[in-house]
């Protein structure tokens, strides 16, 4: 099957679905702490009838009969086996500006760079590179992805703080094979026979 570049935030969501091995480059301009390393993201397209849903748009004051999408993403460290951590997590939720689906806000349960609910902007470039710009109170924040194939995709970002500080990350993710996946590769695999 070949590649499609995913131009709206579902087909988006869709294609990011499972687990993705990360692995990331962090540049704090003060110097004073190294994030860099390996992680693990989980992504989970949610239901519109998901009570999520209705729960962080009512906290926007915003329609649910608006939304078109939703999806969950938890983050771990890599070596850790374990359920992620409930306070590493995010739940998106998209409301497109009209009916392309190309621009619209994602509202968040919580941010990433302040641990508040946010509104964020959205759009696909022709190119098919998703840019997520979020204003918060204190700083700002913009995030890049794209997909190169199905199953690795680019993620870049900048912060930008009141203080002047800035932050740059680059996460290279491909996705994880997990037992699972791994046993469906080799049954479709087998089938063909």
């Amino acid at each position: 099957m070949p590649f499609v570049t995913p131009m709206t935030m579902i087909d988006f969501f869709r294609k990011s679905e499972g687990v993705w091995f990360t692995h990331r480059t962090v540049h704090h301009f003060d110097a004073v702490r190294d994030e860099s390393g390996e992680s693990k993201l989980y992504v989970d397209v949610i239901t519109l009838d998901d009570s999520r849903v209705k729960a962080i748009c009512e906290t926007q004051s915003i329609s649910p009969a608006t939304v078109k999408s939703g999806a969950s993403f938890r983050w771990q460290a890599h070596e850790d086996d374990g359920e992620p951590n409930p306070d590493s997590a995010a739940v998106l939720i998209d409301v497109p500006d009209d009916q392309t689906g190309r621009c619209g806000k994602l509202l968040r349960n919580q941010g990433y760079v302040e641990k508040v609910p946010v509104v964020s902007r959205y759009w696909f470039g022709d190119d098919g590179i998703l840019t997520i710009d979020t204003e918060y109170d204190r700083n700002q924040g913009q995030e890049r992805c794209w997909f190169i194939t199905d199953d690795f995709r680019v993620r870049v970002s900048t912060v930008r703080m009141m203080n002047g500080v800035y932050m740059m990350t680059y996460c290279s993710e491909r996705r994880y094979l997990t037992e699972k996946v791994l046993a469906q590769m080799v049954q479709r695999n087998l089938s063909r026979g």
